[in-house]
C-alpha cells in the first residue's frame, strides 16, 4: 500500500462522541450563525444549498434552522449541514471548547504508518474544515501534519458512491489498488473496493454498525490488527 484513507466516525472515533458533545455544541448555535453572519461565503453557500435541497428558495433563518435540527435528528449527512457544522466546530476546537476523540489504538498507528512512508488521508462526511480542526485539537496535540488530505461529500461526493473514490484516487495520485480504506460502514467499504480500492472493515464494539458487520470485508478491531503490507487484519 502508499497509502490509507481514513473515515472518522466509528473507525478512528466514537460516533457517541460525535453524537453527544458535538450534535448538541452545534444546535445551540445555528440560530445565531444563521442570523448575524449569513453573508459570510461558506454559510450562504450552505444556507443556498438548505434552500435548493427542500425546494423552499425564500426560507428564512428559523426555517433553515429547522431543517438542518430535523437533520441532525435523523443523522442526515447533508452537505450544508456537514459545512455549517463545520463552521461552528472548528471555532470551538479553536476556542479550547472542544477536544476531539481518538481510540487508543488510533493515534500510535496513524504515527507509524507516517513514519513508514504511508501517506494518510481523511475522508469523512464531516466537512473539511470539521475535519482540519478535529485532527489539530486531538489529547495529543496536533495531527495534522501526519495528514496529507481531506476529502468530504462536497469536494469527493458521497461515501456510499464509487465515482467519489475515483475522484480521491486522482486528486492524490494514486492508483487506486495502492489505496487502504478503513471504515466502519459496509456501504462504503463496497464502493471503495467497486473503485478498485482495497477496504478493511473496523468493528468496534458499542458502535452502530458492530452488531452488523462488514460483510465480506476484511475486518479488524483495532488498527494493531490491520497489516498493511497485506492489507488484511491479523484476527
Amino acid at each position: 500500500m502508499d497509502a490509507v484513507v481514513l473515515d472518522i466516525e466509528g473507525t478512528t472515533s466514537a460516533t457517541g462522541f460525535v453524537v453527544d458533545v458535538l450534535y448538541p455544541y452545534s444546535r445551540a448555535r445555528f440560530a445565531e450563525l444563521l442570523t448575524e453572519r449569513a453573508d459570510e461565503p461558506a454559510v450562504a453557500r450552505a444556507i443556498a444549498q438548505v434552500r435548493e435541497l427542500t425546494g423552499e428558495a425564500d426560507a428564512d433563518a428559523a426555517a433553515v434552522e429547522k431543517t438542518l435540527n430535523a437533520w441532525l435528528d435523523d443523522d442526515r449527512k447533508a452537505t450544508p449541514l456537514k459545512t455549517l457544522q463545520g463552521v461552528v466546530w472548528a471555532e470551538g476546537f479553536a476556542r479550547g471548547d472542544l477536544v476531539s476523540h481518538f481510540y487508543d489504538d488510533v493515534v500510535p498507528a496513524l504515527r507509524a504508518w507516517h513514519t513508514a512512508g504511508l501517506a494518510l488521508y481523511v475522508y469523512s462526511s464531516g466537512s473539511v474544515a470539521a475535519q482540519r480542526a478535529w485532527f489539530a485539537s486531538s489529547p495529543e496535540g496536533d495531527l495534522l501534519p501526519l495528514v496529507s488530505g481531506l476529502y468530504d461529500t462536497e469536494n469527493a461526493g458521497p461515501k456510499q458512491e464509487p465515482e467519489s473514490y475515483r475522484r480521491i484516487a486522482q486528486a492524490t495520485g494514486i492508483a487506486p489498488d495502492r489505496l487502504l480504506f478503513l471504515s466502519d460502514r459496509p456501504g462504503e467499504l463496497d464502493a471503495a473496493r467497486a473503485a478498485g480500492w482495497r477496504a478493511v472493515g473496523i468493528r468496534r464494539p458499542g458502535e452502530p454498525y458492530f452488531e452488523q458487520g462488514v460483510g465480506d470485508h476484511a475486518q479488524a478491531g483495532t488498527f494493531d490488527e490491520i497489516d498493511i503490507s497485506t492489507s488484511r487484519s491479523t484476527s
